[in-house]
C-alpha cells in the first residue's frame, strides 16, 4: 500500500492530467503537505494512507483549532483530504473515506464590505485622469473598468487572452472556477478604456494575454492586486479594497438598481443562487444605513 507521501504526489499528477486549474493544484498542495507535516515523526517515513481512520484525522482536525486556524481554512483542508481518500478508494486502497466523516467547522454569516457606487465611480474617475505619474495608465483604468464593469474574478481578468475578446458585440469570455466559461458583456466605458489600451499594447509580443506586465508578460493575479491596492490608498484612502470588492460592487449595485437576481448570478458565473442571494442583504443592510441616515423618525 502507498504511502503518504507517494499518495499525495499520485494524487496531484491525477489533478495535473485532469487539466485542473493551476490554483486548485497549488491550494490541494500546500493543504496536503500540512496535513503529510503533522503525521511524519522526524526522521521517519510517514504512514500509509491506509493507516488513517476517523479517529486520527479528528485528532489532525483538533490541532487545526488548537492552532487557532480559520473556519474557511480548516473546510478548504477538509475538501482537500477528502478528495484524496476518495482517490484511494476509488482505486481500491482504502476501504472507505475517513475523511467523509469529518465535521465541518460553521462558517460565520460575513456580509462582503462593498464601496457605495458613488465612491466606486469616483474612484474609477480618479483614475482615468492618471495623474499618479504609473507607467501604464490605460491598463490600469482598463484593470479597474473591467473589474467594476464586468463583474470579473482577478483570475479571470488576468486569464483573458486575444481571441476572448468580441468586438463586434462587445464581450469577453471569462474562464471561472472549474473551467466554466462564460460571455461577460463589457460596458460602454469599460469597452472603451480596453480599446485605448489594446491600441498602446499593439503587437509588440507574441504573448497572448491580454494584459500584460513591463517585460511584456501575462500579468498575475498578485500584480492586480498590488495595482488596486496603490491606486485605492492614493486616490480614495482605502488600502482595504481590493480587486474582488469591485466583483461585489458590481453585483449589489446591480441589484439596488432593480437586475434580476437569476441575472446577477448568471453574470457572475455563480453556480447556485444561494451565493448570489448574499448581496440581497447587502443590498437590505445599504437601504438600512440610507434611512438611519435620511428618515426624520429613524433615531426616535
Amino acid at each position: 500500500m502507498p504511502d503518504l507521501r507517494f499518495a499525495i504526489d499520485r494524487f496531484l499528477d491525477e489533478l495535473h492530467r485532469e487539466n485542473s486549474s493551476p490554483n486548485t493544484i497549488k491550494s490541494y498542495r500546500s493543504d496536503l503537505e500540512d496535513f503529510l507535516q503533522y503525521f511524519s515523526p522526524p526522521g521517519l517515513p510517514p504512514p500509509a494512507a491506509e493507516q488513517f481512520d476517523l479517529l486520527s484525522l479528528r485528532e489532525w482536525l483538533s490541532s487545526l483549532h488548537e492552532r487557532g486556524v480559520q473556519a474557511v481554512t480548516i473546510r478548504r483542508k477538509v475538501a482537500a483530504l477528502r478528495m484524496l481518500f476518495r482517490s484511494l478508494a476509488r482505486a481500491g486502497e482504502m476501504d472507505a473515506n475517513p475523511a467523509r466523516l469529518l465535521r465541518l467547522p460553521k462558517l460565520p454569516q460575513r456580509l462582503p464590505s462593498v464601496p457605495d457606487a458613488e465612491k466606486t465611480n469616483a474612484l474609477l474617475d480618479a483614475v482615468a485622469l492618471a495623474k499618479l505619474g504609473q507607467p501604464f495608465p490605460k491598463r490600469d483604468l482598463a484593470i479597474f473598468e473591467l473589474l467594476y464593469g464586468c463583474g470579473l474574478r482577478v483570475s479571470e481578468l488576468v486569464g483573458i487572452d486575444l481571441q476572448h475578446i468580441d468586438a463586434n458585440d462587445h464581450w469577453v469570455l471569462a474562464r471561472g472556477k472549474g473551467r466554466k466559461e462564460r460571455q461577460v458583456p463589457v460596458t460602454g466605458k469599460a469597452w472603451t478604456a480596453l480599446e485605448n489600451y489594446l491600441k498602446e499594447r499593439g503587437g509588440k509580443t507574441t504573448e497572448n494575454a491580454v494584459f500584460l506586465n513591463h517585460r511584456g508578460a501575462r500579468l498575475t493575479d498578485r500584480s492586480v492586486r498590488n495595482i488596486v491596492k496603490f491606486y485605492a490608498t492614493q486616490l480614495a484612502g482605502d488600502s482595504s479594497l481590493h480587486p474582488h470588492s469591485f466583483r461585489h460592487a458590481y453585483a449589489t449595485h446591480l441589484l439596488a438598481d432593480g437586475a434580476d437576481l437569476r441575472a446577477i448570478q448568471e453574470l457572475l458565473g455563480h453556480a447556485r443562487l444561494s451565493t448570489t442571494q448574499r448581496y440581497t442583504q447587502v443590498s437590505l443592510t445599504s437601504l438600512m444605513q440610507v434611512y438611519d441616515k435620511a428618515h426624520p423618525k429613524a433615531k426616535l
